[in-house]
C-alpha cells in the first residue's frame, strides 16, 4: 500500500515559495496573488509505527512545517502544477529519505518517490503555460499528476540479448554514412568505415555494444580527437610578428623532440604539451611528478607539519561540463565539480579547495530573447550556481574563488569550469603497473541510465532539439557518496593498497576500467545497479561522478572491501587483468565486447587538416570600453567611473560568490571578499594542505582569461591569459619558480574550415610563446571543442590556471588598508608595438616585486583586468571603504591593460627600474577625488 503526504513550510518560513513567486514576476513578468509550494512523498513498504515516527522527524520539522496526509489542504482558487524527475534520474531527496527511514527503523529500506506541487493563485491559462515552460526542464523533469499509484515497484525486465549489427561488414561506404547518421555517432564516418574494415578482418559482425563502446572510446571528450588531428599546413595572415616567431619556436621544438618518431606529427595536442618537454630539458620543472597515471597535474612539494618537513604530492585539475550545464544547469554544474574532484581523488589526494570560472551571456536579458530550444540565460546562470555550490557544500569542499565572464556569444553554449586542488603525503601514494591476475574493484555509486552518452554528447555540436533529447547524458550527482570516497582514500592503509586507480568519467565502464590495463575481462552482470532493466550497452557506457575503478592485488581485495564497508561504500570486484591483448566484456553469459587493444589505441582514423590563422594586432589592450570613452569624451569623468564599475564584466558578483562556502575545513588563507566590509573580490585563492598538525605552507591558485580580448586576437588573448594568472600569483606574494600552469580551451565546432581551425591553433601558439618565455609550463589541461549551436559560436576561450606555493603568513591580499602606506603605484607589463610583453623585462619585474613584498615595502597588491587601473584600485579599496585622490583620470586609466600590477607601497625606490607610476594616494576619507575637474565619487 502506498501512503502519501504533503509537506508545506509555514507562512513566514516558506522561502522557496516566495522565491518562486519573485522569479515568476522578475523573469516572466507575471504578478501572482499567491504561491504555495508542497513537497509530495509517496511511500511504500513502511510499517505504521515507523511511519508515525518518521512523519515529524524525517519528512518534516514541526516548528516550521505543516503536514497533510493523503490529500492537499483546500486550494480553491489556485491552479496546481506537479513536477517530478524523469524515470531513471537520481532524486537526492527521495534517496536521502529512504536512507534516513532505514536508519530509524533498522529494517528493510522502503520505497519513496518525491514530487513538487505548486499552487498558483491569480494565474490565467496562458500564465500557466509560461510558468510550466519556465519551471520544467524537459532534460530531467516532467509534469506529473495527482493520481496515487497502486505500487512504486518498477517491474522492468532487462534486455539480456545484445543484438549483432547484421550486415555491418558488408555495408558500402554510402550505407555506412547512412547508418552513421541514423545512430548519431560522435565518431566520424571515416572512423566508422575503419571500424567496418576491422571487423571484416576479424571475420565477424560487431555487437551494437561494441559500436557504442568504440564511439565512446574515440569521442573527442575521451580521446581529444580534434586536438590530435594532424595539422598538415599552418598559414598565418597577421601583422603581429610574434605569431610567426611562435610558429617557428614550435617547429624547432617539434624537430628537436619528435622528428625522429614515426608516431608523432604536428597537432594542437603537441603544441599544447611540447613546452613542458623543453622546460624539463632546461631543468625548470624539477618538481614535476611523472607517472603512468594521468589523473591530474601533480608536483612534489615540501610541506611543513608541526615543524617537520614532509614530501607531499599536490595535485590540481580543471574540468568543464559545458554541454550538460547548458541543457540541465543544476546537474551539469554539480557534476562539473564532482568530475574535477574525481581526478586528484583518483590520484589518492584529498581535495581541499575549489575554484569556479564560468562564461555566460547576459543573465539580465528578457526571457523573450531566449533562443528556441534554449533555456533562459538567467535560469542557466542561477541554477548552475546553485548546482555547483550545492555539490561543494555537501561534499565539504571550500570554494575559494568564484568568477563569471560575460560575452554575448556564450549564448551558443555556456562555459562551466571547475578547478580543484588536493594533496597527500608522497609515501601514501603507491603506483605499480597492473599485472595478470590483479582484480579491478568498482567503488562507490550504483549505475543508472543517467549518464549514458555523456562522452559522445559532450563531443557534438547541438541544435534546438538537444534540450529535449539529451536528458540521459546528464547525470545527477550524489555528493555524499563522493565524500565517503574522499574519507576512504585519506586512510593511508587504503591508499597504499591501490595499484592503480581511474575515475568514472564520461566513458563509464568502457573507459574507466578499459584504460587501466591492456588486457581485461570485465563482467557487466556484477556492476551494481540503481534499478533493474539496464541493458549490457547501458552498463558499459553509463558515466558516474561517484565511482572509482581500483586495481588491487588479488590478495588485497577482501581487505579493501572491508575498509569500504566501514565507510558504508559499495565495493564490488567486476574485472580481472589478463595478458591476451583484448578488452572483453561479458553480459548474461555471453561475451558482448571483444576488441583488440591495438585497435582501440589507434583512436580511429587520423584526421588531417589545414589551419589558416587570421589574427591581428589587438587594439583591445589600448582602448577603454565604449561606455567609458563616451563619458570621457564628454568630459564626464564621474560618469565614466560609474559606468565602468557597473559594467557586467567589472561589477561586483558578491551575490553569486556568497552562494558558496569558502570556510569548510578551516584551511582557507584568503577570503573571497576582503576588508572590513567584505567588498573587495579576491584575485587569488589560498589554502593550507590537509596536514595532521599545523603548517605555514599554502597553495595559491589564480586564473587569467578575457573572452573579449581573445575575440579580438586569440593569440594575444592566450598570451595574456597566462600573464594575468601569473601576475596574480606575484601580487599574492608567490615566488615565480613555484608556479605551474594548467590550461582550459573552449572553442567552436571546427568542421573542415581552415580559418575556423586557425582560432585554436593561434591561441595555443600564444600560450606556447608565453610558456617558453616565462619558463613556466602548463603541465595539464582540458580541451572542449564543441561550442556551437546551429549558426552561433562561443568566443575563443583559453583560461590559464596557475598554482604556486608560499608561506601562508607571508601572502598578500589584494585588499588595500590604512596603515602608513598611502601611495598607489602601477607597474605596467612592458609591451612592444604589437602589445606582446617583453618577457625578459617582465620576468625581472616580477622578481623585483617579489623581493619588495618580502622586504615589507609593499603592503598589498592587485592586478589590472577589465575596467583598467581605475577599477582595479576601486575594487581594492572597497573592502575597507578607502578614499583615493587622483591627479587626473585620462582614458589610459580605463584601458584593460591585463597583467599590470598595482601596489600599495611606501615609495617607488625599490621598484624605480620598472617604471612605476604613482596613480593615486589614499586620502583618509571614504571618497574618490580627482583633482583635475574637482570630481568626487563616494565609495
Amino acid at each position: 500500500m502506498v501512503k502519501r503526504i504533503f509537506v508545506e513550510k509555514k507562512r513566514g518560513c516558506d522561502v522557496a515559495a516566495a522565491k518562486t513567486k519573485a522569479d515568476i514576476l522578475g523573469v516572466l513578468g507575471i504578478g501572482l496573488d499567491d504561491v504555495r509550494q508542497f513537497i509530495r512523498y509517496d511511500i511504500e513498504g513502511l510499517e505504521e509505527d515507523i511511519f508515525k515516527k518518521a512523519l515529524n522527524t524525517i519528512f518534516s520539522e514541526p516548528p516550521v512545517d505543516n503536514v497533510y496526509e493523503d490529500e492537499l489542504p483546500a486550494t480553491d482558487g489556485y491552479k496546481l502544477l506537479v513536477t517530478e524527475y524523469l524515470p531513471g534520474q537520481y532524486d537526492q531527496r527521495a534517496d536521502s529519505a529512504m536512507q534516513c527511514v532505514q536508519l530509524l527503523s533498522m529494517r528493510t529500506r522502503p520505497l519513496i518517490k518525491c514530487a513538487t506541487v505548486y499552487a498558483f493563485k491569480g494565474a490565467t491559462e496562458e500564465d500557466m503555460r509560461k510558468i510550466k515552460h519556465y519551471l520544467i526542464n524537459p532534460v530531467d523533469s516532467r509534469e506529473g499528476d495527482m493520481t496515487l499509484p497502486e505500487t512504486l515497484v518498477q517491474v522492468t525486465v532487462p534486455d539480456l540479448i545484445v543484438p549483432d549489427v547484421d550486415g555491418f561488414i558488408d555495408f558500402t561506404d554510402k550505407e555506412i554514412a547512412e547508418y552513421h547518421a541514423k545512430q548519431g555517432f560522435a565518431m566520424s564516418v571515416e572512423d566508422l568505415i575503419f571500424v567496418r574494415d576491422y571487423f571484416k578482418g576479424e571475420g565477424r559482425v560487431p555487437t551494437f555494444t561494441e559500436l557504442k563502446v568504440i564511439d565512446t572510446y574515440w569521442s573527442d571528450h575521451c580521446r581529444h580527437t580534434t586536438f590530435a588531428t594532424e595539422l598538415t599546413d599552418i598559414k598565418i595572415n597577421s601583422d603581429n610578428p610574434h605569431l610567426r616567431i611562435a610558429l617557428n619556436e614550435y617547429k624547432k621544438l617539434f624537430k628537436k623532440y619528435n622528428a625522429a618518431r614515426a608516431d608523432k606529427y604536428m597537432c594542437m595536442m603537441d603544441i599544447a604539451t611540447i613546452a613542458v618537454k623543453e622546460l624539463k630539458a632546461r631543468g625548470k620543472l624539477d618538481n614535476l611528478d611523472v607517472s603512468d597515471e594521468i589523473n591530474a597535474c601533480s608536483v612534489e612539494v615540501d610541506v611543513d607539519n608541526d615543524g617537520q618537513v614532509e614530501k607531499w604530492l599536490i595535485m590540481f585539475k580543471n574540468e568543464t561540463h559545458n554541454h550538460p550545464t547548458e541543457i540541465e544547469p543544476f546537474g551539469g554544474a554539480a557534476t562539473c565539480l564532482g568530475g574535477a574532484i574525481r581526478d586528484p581523488l583518483s590520484g589518492r589526494t584529498y581535495v581541499y579547495q575549489a575554484m569556479r570560472v564560468t562564461g555566460s551571456a547576459d543573465p539580465r536579458e528578457s526571457v523573450a530573447a531566449t533562443l528556441p530550444g534554449k533555456l533562459p540565460q538567467r535560469v542557466i546562470t542561477k541554477t548552475a550556481a546553485a548546482g555547483y555550490s550545492s555539490y561543494g557544500n555537501q561534499i565539504g569542499l571550500a570554494t575559494g574563488l568564484v568568477a563569471e565572464m560575460y560575452h554575448p556569444n556564450y549564448k551558443a553554449k555556456r562555459l562551466e569550469t571547475g578547478y580543484v586542488i588536493g594533496g597527500n603525503k608522497k609515501e601514501n601514494i603507491v603506483r605499480r603497473k597492473p599485472v595478470e591476475g590483479d582484480i579491478i574493484v568498482l567503488l562507490g555509486g550504483d549505475t543508472g541510465r543517467d549518464g549514458c552518452g555523456g562522452a559522445t554528447g559532450s563531443s557534438k555540436a547541438h541544435t534546438k532539439m538537444s534540450v529535449e533529447t539529451c536528458g540521459a547524458e546528464v547525470q545527477k550527482g550524489n555528493p555524499p557518496t563522493e565524500r565517503k570516497i574522499q574519507r576512504l582514500f585519506r586512510n593511508p592503509e587504503v591508499s597504499r593498497l591501490i595499484v592503480k586507480c581511474n575515475d568514472f568519467g564520461a566513458g563509464g565502464v568502457s573507459v574507466a576500467i578499459g584504460e587501466l590495463a591492456d588486457s581485461l575481462d570485465i563482467f557487466l552482470d556484477k556492476v551494481p545497479k540503481k534499478y533493474d532493466g539496464l541493458s549490457g550497452t547501458e552498463l558499459a557506457i553509463s558515466e558516474s561522478q561517484e565511482r572509482m575503478a581500483v586495481v588491487l592485488g588479488k590478495d588485497d581485495v577482501e581487505k579493501f572491501i572491508d575498509f569500504a564497508k566501514k565507510e558504508n561504500l559499495s565495493a564490488t570486484a567486476v574485472a580481472e587483468v589478463k595478458d591476451n591483448g583484448y578488452m572483453r566484456m561479458y553480459y548474461a553469459g555471453r561475451c558482448i565486447v571483444e576488441l583488440k587493444r591495438e585497435f582501440l589505441n589507434t583512436n580511429g582514423v587520423k584526421q588531417r587538416q589545414k589551419a589558416v590563422i587570421n589574427d591581428k594586432i589587438s587594439e583591445y589592450l589600448t582602448s577603454p570600453s565604449s561606455s567609458a570613452k563616451t563619458f570621457l569624451q564628454a568630459g564626464d569623468v564621474k560618469g565614466a567611473v560609474l559606468a565602468e564599475i557597473g559594467r557586467l564584466n567589472v561589477c561586483s558578483t558578491k551575490g553569486l560568490g556568497e552562494m558558496f562556502d569558502s570556510t569548510i575545513g578551516a584551511a582557507s588563507v584568503l577570503m573571497p571578499f576582503g576588508g572590513k566590509y567584505q567588498l573587495t573580490p579576491a584575485i587569488a585563492m589560498a589554502a593550507k594542505p590537509p596536514v595532521s598538525g599545523k603548517t605555514d605552507t599554502a597553495t595559491v591558485s589564480t586564473y587569467g582569461c578575457s573572452p573579449m580580448l581573445l575575440s579580438s586576437s586569440p593569440f594575444t588573448g592566450a598570451v595574456y591569459s597566462i600573464v594575468t594568472a601569473v601576475s596574480k600569483q606575484i601580487a599574492a606574494g608567490v615566488s615565480m619558480d613555484t608556479i605551474r600552469l594548467t590550461l582550459q580551451e573552449f572553442f567552436k565546432k571546427l568542421g573542415s574550415d581552415p580559418e575556423r581551425w586557425g582560432e585554436p591553433v593561434g591561441a595555443l601558439l600564444g600560450a606556447l610563446h608565453a610558456q617558453l618565455n616565462l619558463e613556466l609550463g602548463a603541465i595539464g589541461g582540458k580541451d572542449s571543442m564543441s561550442g556551437s549551436f546551429e549558426n552561433l559560436d562561443v568566443p575563443p576561450t583559453l583560461i590559464a590556471f596557475a598554482m604556486g606555493v608560499g608561506k601562508a603568513s607571508k601572502l598578500l591580499s589584494n585588499t588595500f588598508e590604512e596603515g602608513g602606506y598611502t601611495r598607489i603605484y602601477r607597474l605596467p607589463v612592458p609591451r612592444d608595438a604589437s602589445g606582446i610583453p617583453d618577457f625578459i623585462k617582465l620576468t625581472k619585474m616580477y622578481k623585483a616585486i617579489t623581493k619588495a613584498i618580502e622586504s615589507g615595502d609593499i603592503q598589498a597588491a592587485t592586478v589590472v583586468e577589465e575596467g583598467g587601473v581605475v577599477c582595479a584600485v576601486l575594487k581594492a579599496c572597497m573592502g575597507n571603504m578607502l578614499g583615493t585622490t587622483w591627479a587626473n583620470l585620462t582614458q589610459e586609466m580605463f584601458v584593460p591593460a591585463f597583467g599590470d600590477i598595482v601596489v600599495l607601497a611606501k615609495n617607488r625606490t625599490k621598484l624605480r627600474s620598472y617604471n612605476p607610476e604613482c596613480v593615486a594616494k589614499l586620502n583618509g576619507t571614504h571618497t574618490m577625488k580627482v583633482t583635475e575637474g574637482g570630481v568626487s565619487v563616494k565609495m
